[in-house]
């Protein structure tokens, strides 16, 4: 949860650099490809400047602007011609949609895009790892790039869903911050990558609603639902609780349950270490 007495501006910078860095050395960007933003107060973003490499920026380019996209700061003479990146608006509309939220990342992960091409939804129940960080994953329809038509396809999902694909332009991807952002896209990558490999080979069923219900238990657990989200997992994994009330049988064996939360614990450290 963004909390505007714990930002350090100087320390944002440097996060934001350093996920511009991971994005562009994992492939998740290319060229001057995506885009990232951090909250520094409820009416101030610091955002990447237009047309520069996501892994070659310095601190000083980056630049603040308010909730109406007017640059706010005073240029110095590493941003004085630049200009805020050209998705300037689908971060704000984030950040106007989702008042909690303290980072944003855009990026072009390859296979993602590629599915949203070939219309194969994320919006699945395959895979443990999914549905405890990031949720059922919704893809929007296509927008072009660097338009205002980007603000209106995540308006009605980006308020309770923290990772996006946008049919084929990239993701988008929120969290507490710029790095908890990036590690939701990494995530989302990961499962791109799995289901493209389980179309090829013919094979993949989605998990049973009783396994289902166990992670999501653990996701509300850590804080990592949203409220309403509930009815989205009844029609897509069956996993319905009509008046507060299970439908489904809990399965004795708990070990999947045991062996995902103690993936969980050991990434969130990680976050932590890596924060």
């Amino acid at each position: 949860m963004f909390s505007p007495t714990t930002v350090n501006e100087t320390a944002m910078r440097q996060e934001i650099v350093r996920v511009g860095q991971l994005m562009y050395d994992k492939g998740l960007v290319v060229g001057r490809d995506g885009n990232i933003s951090a909250r520094l107060s409820q009416d101030r973003i610091l955002i990447t400047p237009s047309g520069l490499c996501k892994g070659m920026m310095s601190e000083d380019q980056l630049i603040i602007i308010d909730m109406d996209g007017n640059r706010v700061d005073t240029p110095t003479d590493a941003n004085r011609a630049l200009r805020p990146t050209s998705e300037i608006t689908m971060h704000l509309e984030a950040y106007k949609r989702r008042a909690g939220i303290g980072g944003v990342v855009h990026a072009h992960p390859p296979y993602a895009i590629t599915l949203s091409i070939a219309g194969i939804s994320l919006k699945d129940c395959m895979l443990p790892e999914a549905i405890i960080f990031l949720g059922l994953i919704q893809t929007t329809e296509y927008a072009s790039p660097s338009s205002p038509e980007n603000a209106a396809a995540i308006r009605n999902v980006i308020g309770d869903h923290d990772a996006i694909v946008l049919r084929r332009h990239g993701s988008l991807t929120v969290g507490n911050s710029p790095l908890d952002a990036f590690y939701k896209t990494e995530t989302l990558e990961q499962i791109s990558r799995i289901t493209y490999m389980l179309r090829t080979l013919g094979a993949g069923e989605p998990m049973p609603a009783h396994q289902v219900e166990k992670l999501l238990a653990l996701r509300r657990a850590l804080g990592l639902a949203h409220p309403g989200e509930e009815a989205e997992f009844c029609e897509v994994c069956g996993v319905c609780h009509p008046f507060g009330e299970h439908t489904t049988q809990p399965a004795p064996d708990d070990d999947l349950v045991e062996l995902i939360a103690g993936q969980v614990i050991a990434q969130l450290r990680q976050a932590g270490q890596a924060s």
